[in-house]
């Protein structure tokens, strides 16, 4: 998250944020509440230092960065959900579900509390920001399709080396 989150824009310095993707990992591979709350807080440490580095970097911390922990919890339920899963589709399925609900929220909460648009309706939020969701959805799903992959490689590599010792 690290790597990814510091910037929003991808630049020949910053690769596409990751937070996503990394919280539907999160919860196939650590299960437990206390990581999901650990890792939120964690992305929230590495949004505040960011800022006090580069402070005309445009983090919007405020209100609607509250609807953060809602779209972070989606991703989180559908990786508890699909974590004894080893069907490609259902993996992949469940990632187009839960990164397109978790962009709806995150937009509308965002439009509608942040205060960057103070005399929105609910009508014109909704058609909103929608020109954000083919970057965010491709870089979730390429970073959730690289797991698949990497994990499957490791599996493949583990349960072949224990083969072969019996």
């Amino acid at each position: 998250m690290i790597l990814t989150r510091g910037s929003h824009v991808v630049s020949p310095y910053a690769l596409p944020d990751a937070s996503f993707a990394l919280f539907l990992i999160g919860g196939l591979l650590l299960k437990n509440p206390k990581w999901f709350f650990s890792l939120f807080v964690f992305s929230l440490l590495i949004d505040l230092i960011t800022l006090l580095i580069n402070s005309s970097y445009q983090i919007p911390v405020n209100l609607g960065y509250l609807g953060l922990l809602p779209s972070y919890g989606i991703m989180w339920f559908f990786g508890l959900r699909i974590s004894n899963t080893k069907s490609f589709l259902r993996f992949t399925a469940c990632g187009v579900i839960a990164t397109l609900i978790t962009f709806v929220i995150s937009t509308q909460t965002y439009n509608l509390l942040s205060g960057t648009f103070p005399d929105i309706t609910i009508k014109e939020s909704i058609q909103t920001g929608w020109e954000y969701l083919p970057q965010s959805f491709i870089y979730t799903m390429c970073y959730l399709l690289a797991y698949w992959g990497i994990q499957s490689l490791f599996k493949r590599q583990f349960v072949s080396k224990k083969a072969t010792a019996l």
